[in-house]
């Protein structure tokens, strides 16, 4: 069944107009008539079937026959902040991914061997919101503007609270022997030349855990989407 995200319908709604561009894609693409039910999504864990009930050029207005709140709800808060790639297309892969098997909110951090300084929020919201309609999420990640290393871990944080890095040393741990399951956590991801000393440190004074994600170095979208499985696995 076809997805429409629909973050302003109501709870309760006995119809629903879809916007100008969903309503052209609807009838004009999907060639979808009246009569032909679809399925809505509004961000925040609702989930609505509806029937085309009437169209125009412009508008398709939507019959709701159903209503699911919470649906498919996580028992845990997931939050990752990862250095924006230099290619800006392996983010969006991982945006994608971690969309699909489950991530609560992300946050693009610059850090000192930062590649790529400045990200375009609305191209990674429109990837985000594609993943979301393709894997009929109820929920839709939150992506939050980029942000100083420094300035990320002043923030205060009730999760539990990891960094991945690469420096050897027999500190660092497993996730599965870190994590509490059912809880919040904020996990730190680098850039491609890791974070730098300095950063690390800051990081473990400020009370995160060091993390090891394996034997092998990984891209900085890889490990991120390894954290964001390991973290679901565990949770399932």
């Amino acid at each position: 069944m076809h997805v429409f995200y629909t973050p302003d319908i109501e709870d309760g709604a006995g119809a629903y107009a879809l916007n100008e561009e969903e309503s052209r894609h609807c009838s004009k693409v999907l060639r979808l008539g009246i009569g032909d039910q679809v399925s809505l999504v509004d961000g925040r864990g609702g989930l609505y079937q509806a029937e085309i009930a009437s169209e125009t050029k412009r508008q398709v207005t939507l019959k709701v026959i159903s209503t699911t709140l919470a649906y498919q709800k996580r028992n845990h808060h997931l939050h990752i902040a990862v250095a924006p790639t230099k290619n800006i297309e392996r983010l969006e892969w991982f945006l994608e991914k971690a969309t699909e098997i489950g991530i609560d909110e992300i946050t693009p951090i610059i850090c000192a061997h930062s590649e790529r300084k400045v990200i375009k929020e609305d191209r990674l919201v429109k990837v985000i919101t594609a993943a979301v309609k393709q894997s009929l999420q109820a929920y839709h990640p939150q992506l939050n503007p980029a942000i100083s290393f420094a300035d990320f871990i002043r923030k205060e944080s009730g999760a539990q609270k990891m960094i991945a890095h690469c420096i050897d040393d027999t500190s660092r741990t497993y996730i599965s022997d870190i994590a509490q399951p059912h809880a919040a956590y904020l996990i730190l991801i680098g850039p491609e030349g890791d974070f730098s000393p300095a950063e690390i440190d800051s990081a473990l004074q400020s009370g995160f855990k060091p993390l090891t994600l394996g034997n092998t170095r990984l891209r900085t979208e890889t490990a991120a989407l390894a954290a964001c499985f390991e973290l679901n696995y565990l949770n399932r």
